[in-house]
């Protein structure tokens, strides 16, 4: 089956800059969008960043300014680059791969914040 495969998750401290990377699980002429979700402890999954196939992004507000999404040259590879983390960005990050006619969602990559 196939699935988007999300790493760089762990522990990260307050202030820091990881970056995630996602592996996209469908083909190139098919790819629509792509986007980060999270979901922290006791709460509903949230959308991050999101990036479409033209290259608009989009981000919550809550990370605006601090987190970046963006594609390598191939577009098989997303990333969401972290800057300044908070406690509050501790949560599972999920790779969201929106193809035609089918989505994909990675199994997630745990980030915790440390204060």
């Amino acid at each position: 089956q196939l699935q988007p495969a999300e790493s760089g998750g762990g522990l990260a401290q307050s202030g820091g800059s990881p970056r995630l990377p996602c592996t996209t699980a469908g083909s190139r002429w098919s790819f629509l969008a792509a986007a980060w979700y999270r979901q922290a402890p006791g709460k509903e999954r949230e959308s991050v960043a999101a990036i479409s196939r033209s290259g608009t992004s989009n981000y919550a507000d809550s990370v605006k300014g601090r987190f970046t999404i963006s594609e390598d040259n191939t577009g098989n590879t997303v990333y969401l680059q972290m800057h300044s983390l908070k406690p509050e960005d501790t949560a599972v990050y999920f790779c969201y791969d929106h193809q035609i006619g089918v989505d994909y969602w990675g199994k997630g990559t745990l980030v915790t914040v440390s204060s």
